[in-house]
């Protein structure tokens, strides 16, 4: 590619001389034969410049894709291995913009210095030697054109900088607006809401076009002044050229050379704006994509994973504390119990009193700040991520459809899971019945975020996804919420035989889900205020008999 370019700079170098040639020597003296040998050449050196030209671009914009490909390519992965934690701290559309738009803004400037980067800086030297050696006396025209044309750029160069650092930040807001209206399209109709949302989006796409305008009115202003010096230049040096033409001391062909030169050497320089045009919102961009690839995840991978020595599947909670970044309190204190297989143990509690961060830590989606969870003798935080998270199965408080078909879905966490298991898994998760009455059954399409099924339908097909895998662990992160009380109770009749041997972990908001649990944890502001059976917490934990007045008659909680 650079080979290409010094080719193809080179011959359009000698072209103005060989024109000056002609002219002074063929033209004016008539000499026929010379203008033929003399333009044959030229003929031969433009089309070695053309392919080399196409060439060097051809070359640059495939190493421009292939740097795009492998840069989006590390962020998708970088992103993959975040934690809750980062991705709290960047937010999905951020990083939705610097994975798309801001490797595009990078990727520009990649090819466009590919091309431009080798090809104008030997032109424009280049020129400057070939026009001294047509005319000294009219160097100083050369040198007034590029001393106004830089200094020009960099005063309007200078001021882009910042604009672009706002207007990134600017696409991040209006990204995260749509994202909130298109996915919340439901409470912003039932709440009619939309004027509301409508005045915000434009809000929002009114302050990213206030800040591209002021960007535009600058490259603007930047064009025309590019315009403006190349053509008066080309009037001096016809003014200063023709006297000395006249005076004799140089003659028309060295004039058209000097003038074809000029020329090269102040497109060169525009080419090179373009690219100085470029490079300030690449840079802000580039810094973007660095702030992510640099940013390591809470959850690393250890760099010597220890497998446990056998696979029951018993995890343990020891003295386990757990603190958000900033917090002033931690939101787990001390927290220490079992999982093991055949039993189900079950955690509740008020909103807010941690439960969701405690199943979180389990398949690591955070790290305790203090004390241990440990499957299987072995501290999680030294397993291999992909062993660990192919023994926990977890059906998320909020459930995350693919879009897809059915059984793309439930084969996600089991790629060859035959149909059979498919079906059985959602006869468990009480999914069959609807499923088999959706044109195509286990082939019928799923949009993303599964919002062509309703909510319930929505939460069963997730459990069925998790009971399709060969996990030891189950975790049921308030997972029955959206179910009624029949569908529930089906449901975990179903459950108990598949999970025989298994670990389960619940979380639940409802009493009825967790009553026959073989252990009942009650937490409370981060803290375990009780512990055992159902019928032993209604005797002695005042927390946990609140919470089933709450929710169950007297004659419900007895029976």
């Amino acid at each position: 590619m650079v080979a290409l370019q010094v080719v193809a700079t080179i011959m359009s170098l000698y072209l103005p001389t060989l024109n000056a040639r002609i002219i002074d020597q063929g033209v004016v003296k008539g000499d026929t034969d010379y203008i033929w040998s003399t333009g044959g050449v030229m003929l031969l050196l433009a089309l070695v410049q053309g392919l080399g030209q196409v060439g060097s671009v051809y070359f640059g914009a495939r190493a421009a894709m292939l740097f795009g490909r492998d840069v989006r390519a590390a962020l998708f992965d970088r992103t993959l291995a975040f934690s809750s934690r980062e991705m709290n701290h960047f937010g999905a559309p951020s990083l939705i913009t610097r994975t798309t738009n801001d490797v595009q803004q990078v990727q520009m400037l990649v090819l466009m210095t590919c091309i431009m980067l080798v090809g104008a800086p030997i032109t424009m030297v280049g020129g400057v030697i070939m026009a001294l050696r047509e005319d000294a006396g009219l160097s100083w025209t050369i040198l007034a054109a590029v001393f106004v044309l830089g200094a020009g750029i960099v005063v309007l160069i200078s001021r882009m900088g910042p604009l672009y650092a706002v207007m990134q930040k600017r696409i991040d807001n209006l990204n995260r607006v749509l994202r909130e209206q298109i996915t919340g399209i439901r409470v912003v109709r039932a709440f009619v809401r939309e004027d509301q949302e409508s005045r915000r989006f434009r809000g929002a796409n009114t302050e990213l076009v206030d800040t591209a305008t002021t960007v535009g009115r600058l490259m603007a202003v930047l064009f025309p002044f590019v315009g403006l010096v190349l053509n008066v230049s080309t009037v001096g040096v016809m003014w200063f050229g023709a006297q000395r033409v006249d005076a004799g001391e140089i003659q028309i062909g060295q004039l058209t050379a000097f003038l074809a030169y000029l020329m090269q050497i102040l497109i060169s320089v525009m080419m090179t704006t373009m690219l100085l045009v470029m490079a300030p919102r690449a840079a802000v961009c580039a810094e973007r994509i660095l702030e992510v690839l640099d940013t390591e995840s809470s959850v690393a991978p250890p760099r010597k994973p220890v497998k446990p020595q056998n696979a029951e599947g018993v995890v343990v909670f020891d003295d386990v504390s757990f603190s958000y970044p900033g917090a002033e309190e931690p939101v787990l204190r001390g927290v220490s119990f079992e999982l093991r297989p055949g039993r189900t143990t079950a955690v509740i509690g008020s909103t807010g009193s941690g439960k969701t961060t405690l199943v979180s830590l389990l398949p690591r989606l955070f790290d305790v700040t203090g004390g241990r969870v440990l499957l299987d003798g072995v501290d999680v935080r030294d397993m291999d991520p992909d062993v660990l998270w192919s023994r926990v199965a977890i059906v998320p408080q909020k459930p995350y459809l693919f879009s897809g078909t059915v059984g793309s879905n439930l084969r996600y966490g089991k790629p060859n899971a035959d149909d059979a298991d498919l079906w059985e898994s959602l006869r468990i998760a009480q999914a069959d019945g609807f499923v088999r009455e959706r044109e195509g059954a286990l082939e019928s399409s799923i949009s993303q975020g599964g919002t062509n099924v309703s909510g319930g339908q929505r939460q069963r097909l997730a459990i069925a996804r998790a009971l399709s895998t060969d996990a030891e662990v189950f975790i049921f992160d308030d997972s029955f919420s959206a179910l009624d009380v029949t569908t529930d109770a089906r449901l975990r009749a179903a459950l108990a035989p598949r999970v025989a041997d298994k670990a389960v972990f619940v979380v639940a908001q409802r009493v009825t889900t967790i009553r026959n649990a073989d252990e009942i944890l009650v937490l409370e502001h981060g803290e375990i205020v009780g512990r055992g059976t159902h019928d032993e917490l209604l005797e002695n934990c005042e927390t946990y008999q609140e919470i089933v007045e709450s929710q169950l008659s007297a004659e419900e909680a007895a029976a």
